[in-house]
């Protein structure tokens, strides 16, 4: 590689930053002042693209290119100000997670609507008028459009900056991200200041995708794609920092294009392809990032920073009357066998349920008492069934050994990713278990010749006596019930006491000879190794193990399970598993727009129940109790 071809690589790389910097600025400022993760972000951007094509095909000409790029950031702003005062304007004191939920409702929704306005096919729009030819650099071609973009970002990051600087508006921003309560009491509207921001940060990520139609088809996995990307910038630069989200992006977006540039590397007794390395480079970014420097480059701790949400109840053992319906339906889960002899499909989709439970009981172990976030919590469930389907087809195991070996093959991984986890807090902790989770992907997706790449692992099957799909249900009911069992017995033992000590109130915990980082750690590990039992009986389940078995999305949904059923109760994750695959079963056989209605419902869902199912019963039954009491 000639250095000429190495900074005409890097000239590229500065023209991706700009489309990550608008996202993630939005995104920042965003999180900055309402606390909201907001998942729909990405959506924003998509949206962006669709209805910039869309001004640019039906106007035409310079009008409709450049005229549509600021119409349409004007346009999803718009939506950003409807999305903050009809939805997110009603859950503000719901828990902050559960703000995350609804957005990821709205992710489905988008996606849907998406499809049914524009279609499933790619759109491509016109070259950027004006800009339509290219200019010689280092000997090579480089379109007017893309040098466009290198300048075009550091202009609005300059705008930003003395916006933030030197305006009312901007101080309230700085205050409000530092202590929004405190800007309430000193009689600034809240929630003018709140739509306001949503609306700006919208506006961004609208700009950002409409900027990008010369460059890039507007296509329906662009959404996700987005939200990954500009969640790692806006860690690596800081939270809430603007200058940092542009310093991330332009990191991130050389790393690639270095990536790229290099190719392939023969090192004699191996190849290497570099430009694989770009599917995981930006994690591997983040990774180093957060462990050097856990509030990123320029980041600050957020010690002042105060929720608003409700506070959290104490986390009790059942009571009896719980108790006696939990074995009520587990004596019917055991007749299921016999009640659903004529149809077979039901055991496959109880399977699944169960599958789900072991899942999300565990995420919710160091979700709820250890108050760890995890947005890669389907690391150690991919690790249990690579591990239990590769030792069946690679080393000959039989289906029980291997199935006993896929929880130890997650823990190790759970260890291993933990211990630099639990140094951290809050959203850097999640978006760190992101980034391990998505190491993994990228090296089960890029590892032909050990895991089967994109073709994964095929024919791993139950055998005799488990083929029968009822005694593989009551394997896998048995290993539930284990699961849950294991992990109450553990929140009540000294571990659990501990862990929500450490999650309450750490200074206190380390006061009184707790070490909160080992305990932590443990169960972090506890966790991973408990998911490895889903991943192992996914694998026997479905027959293979792919690499989209263990994508992000299986992480999200995991979220979306704990959350459902509520983090602040035990039979939370069970109750929100057994819904959400329910339900994701049931949508999906009744329209080709199933994202759209199951987005609807977990929406109603959140806003009817914003502690959770499970955590709403509970609390009315607290409030009953008190009631009682009383009279």
């Amino acid at each position: 590689m000639t250095l000429n071809a190495f900074l005409f690589q890097a000239l590229n790389g500065l023209s991706t930053a700009s489309g990550l910097f608008f996202i993630a600025a939005g995104l920042s400022l965003i999180f900055g002042v309402t606390r909201i993760v907001n998942i729909a972000h990405g959506s924003l951007y998509m949206l962006g693209t669709y209805i910039a094509y869309t001004l640019a095909t039906k106007i035409g000409g310079a009008f409709g290119f450049w005229g549509g790029i600021v119409l349409t950031a004007l346009f999803v702003g718009l939506i950003g100000a409807a999305i903050e005062i009809l939805l997110l304007r009603r859950i503000y004191r719901a828990p902050e997670l559960f703000q995350l939920l609804a957005t990821f409702a709205l992710v489905l929704m988008f996606n849907d609507m998406t499809l049914w306005l524009w279609g499933p096919e790619d759109l491509l729009g016109p070259r950027a008028p004006g800009l339509t030819g290219a200019v010689e650099v280092f000997g090579r071609r480089l379109p007017s459009y893309d040098l466009f973009l290198i300048f075009i970002a550091p202009a609005v990051l300059i705008l930003l900056h003395f916006a933030l600087a030197k305006t009312r508006f901007g101080r309230l921003i700085r205050a409000a991200t530092q202590d929004r309560e405190m800007v309430g009491a000193l009689g600034v509207n809240q929630a003018v200041l709140f739509t306001s921001v949503f609306a700006l940060g919208s506006m961004l990520a609208g700009l950002g995708g409409a900027l990008q139609l010369a460059r890039e088809p507007a296509n329906l996995a662009t959404d996700l794609i987005a939200i990954g990307d500009a969640f790692v910038v806006v860690v690596v630069g800081g939270m809430g920092s603007i200058t940092g989200a542009y310093l991330a992006a332009i990191i991130i977006a050389e790393v690639k294009a270095l990536c790229i540039a290099i190719g392939v590397v023969d090192l004699g007794f191996v190849k290497f392809n570099a430009s694989k390395f770009t599917l995981v480079a930006e994690f591997i970014v983040m990774a180093i990032v957060l462990i050097v420097r856990p509030y990123g480059l320029l980041g600050k701790p957020q010690g002042n920073v105060r929720s608003v949400a409700e506070p959290e109840e104490p986390t009790r053992p059942a009571a009896p009357l719980l108790k006696v319906f939990g074995a009520i339906v587990l004596l019917l889960l055991l007749a299921l066998p016999v009640m659903a002899q004529s149809s077979p499909y039901l055991m496959v989709l109880a399977t699944d349920v169960l599958i789900a439970v072991i899942f999300a009981t565990s995420l919710h172990f160091i979700m709820g008492p250890g108050g760890m976030h995890s947005f890669g919590h389907a690391a150690y469930f991919g690790l249990g069934a690579y591990g239990a389907a590769l030792l069946v087809k690679l080393a000959g195991f039989p289906m029980l050994a291997a199935l006993l070996a896929a929880p130890a093959v997650a823990l190790l991984g759970a260890l291993l990713f933990g211990w630099f986890a639990v140094r951290l807090s809050g959203v850097y902790l999640a978006m760190l278990t992101l980034a391990f989770a998505q190491i993994v992907w990228a090296a089960v997706f890029q590892w032909e010749t050990f895991t089967g790449g994109s073709n994964g692992v095929i024919g791993v099957w139950p055998t005799a006596p488990f083929n029968k799909a009822w005694v593989y249900y009551l394997l896998a009911l048995t290993l539930a019930v284990i699961a849950v069992l294991l992990l109450r017995r553990f929140l009540f033992a000294p571990l659990g006491y501990a862990m929500r000590a450490g999650r309450d109130s750490p200074l206190r915990a380390e006061a009184i000879g707790i070490d909160v980082k080992h305990i932590h750690w443990l169960g972090f590990a506890i966790a991973g190794c408990i998911c490895g039992v889903a991943g192992g009986l996914f694998a026997f389940a479905k027959g293979s193990i792919s690499p989209e078995a263990i994508a992000v999305g299986r992480s999200i949904d995991g979220l979306v399970m704990v959350l459902l059923g509520g983090i602040q109760t035990l039979v939370g994750p069970i109750v929100g598993a057994s819904v959400f695959a329910l339900l994701q079963d049931t949508v999906m056989r009744q329209t080709e727009y199933w994202r759209a209605l199951l987005g609807c419902v977990i929406l109603i869902l959140v806003l009817a129940f914003p502690q959770g199912i499970a955590g709403a019963f509970s609390m009315l039954r607290r409030a009953e109790k008190k009631s009682g009491g009383r009279a």
